[in-house]
């Protein structure tokens, strides 16, 4: 038989420094913060929230952090996208990695275009023939990605495929953001703030997506017609992404869902830790995520990278363990529930008290390739 425990040596919990549990009082509760900080003290999904709001604000609050949004899934036609807007606003983001579906549907949105709820009498067969693109319980109509393509075409146009430059992404999103505000300043969606903030937004896999098809027809069109077509490498985001994040003392990372933008934002650490060990780089430090915030209902079991924890990313060299002053919150929840109330939680904090400004980092032109050097960093604020 085991051994059998006697009631006088029962822990109480306070004895062994346990957080004690408070009961939900909705009575008490006047704001989205107080909610949120409430619910950090309860279980579940519910404590999830608000740890998850109070390792945002850390990372928006440390001057010395560079902090990159991760996005997937379809949160733009979700209606997310003035969320994002208001994040870059409130200089809580310094670049953001998106798929590239997501930075189109945002346009959408941003160009003053309307998405529709599903219509329960209507198949997927009447949605096709009618010009209607189903995403879940959201439609897209094809007449605003046809909109976006002349648009995107106006701007290629204007644009000199003659010249030296090489396209990539993130300058593709500037640009559409500097026409939009050019059309109208004083509208507002994610690349117009994007621009407005000096945030790039990256979109690894560019070519998946309508604006990354729209770039591949026009350019079609070039080379059939006999004329210059224009350059893409998708090697300039991920030296530009280097550029940007690389001189922060530390960073944070705040995804939502997974996929390539998760994992992309993620593997840029080992990269310059081998380009360190090959003496191509001049790192002052381990490029590892110290604070990092997830909100995906994935479970770990389907071995994809949505699935992937932040503990496996340890192992990888991509994140500071705990016991290196790393704080990890995995959320898994839908994103169009736990977003706004965290993403909300923190505004009102913000508000009751303002962050820091973040400390000045070198500012690098597109195109140079950050190498860590002395030199380089005393570039803060992009001063010589």
């Amino acid at each position: 038989m085991g051994e059998v425990r006697e009631h006088d040596s029962y822990h109480d919990g306070f004895s062994d420094g346990l957080v004690p549990l408070k009961p939900l009082d909705l009575s008490k509760v006047g704001s989205v913060d107080s909610l949120v900080r409430a619910m950090a003290h309860t279980a579940f999904g519910g404590r999830r929230v608000g740890e998850g709001a109070d390792v945002l604000e850390a990372m928006v609050r440390d001057p010395k952090c560079g902090v990159v949004m991760t996005l997937s899934g379809a949160m733009t036609i979700a209606k997310q996208g003035l969320v994002i807007t208001e994040m870059i606003e409130r200089g809580m983001v310094q670049a953001i990695v998106s798929t590239g579906a997501l930075v189109a549907h945002g346009l959408v949105e941003g160009a003053g275009l309307t998405h529709f709820k599903v219509c329960p009498k209507k198949s997927d067969e009447d949605y096709y023939r009618e010009g209607y693109n189903r995403v879940y319980d959201t439609l897209e109509l094809e007449r605003n990605l046809d909109d976006c393509e002349a648009m995107l075409r106006k701007i290629l146009e204007d644009f000199d495929a003659e010249g030296d430059e090489i396209l990539c992404s993130s300058r593709v999103h500037e640009l559409i953001g500097e026409r939009l505000l050019a059309d109208d300043p004083q509208s507002r969606g994610i690349l117009q703030a994007a621009v407005r903030h000096d945030v790039p937004v990256y979109a690894p896999a560019f070519s998946d997506s309508e604006l990354g098809l729209d770039l591949a027809l026009y350019n079609r069109e070039l080379r059939m017609a006999g004329k210059p077509c224009y350059r893409y490498d998708p090697y300039g985001d991920l030296e530009h992404f280097i550029a940007t994040v690389g001189p922060y003392e530390r960073l944070g990372i705040f995804t939502i869902g997974g996929g390539v933008p998760r994992n992309w934002a993620q593997e840029f650490g080992p990269y310059v830790e081998l380009l360190a060990q090959r003496g191509l780089i001049e790192s002052p430090q381990r490029l590892r995520y110290r604070y990092a915030l997830r909100i995906c209902p994935e479970p770990v079991h389907w071995g994809g990278l949505s699935g992937c924890t932040y503990t496996e990313g340890v192992s990888w060299g991509k994140f500071l363990p705990a016991s290196e002053g790393g704080r990890h919150v995995e959320v898994p929840a839908d994103a169009t529930i736990a977003w706004p109330l965290i993403a909300k939680a923190v505004m009102e904090r913000l508000d009751a008290e303002p962050a820091p400004n973040k400390d000045p980092v070198p500012k690098l032109a597109r195109g140079e390739i950050w190498t860590g050097s002395a030199e380089q960093r005393q570039r803060a604020g992009g001063q010589a």
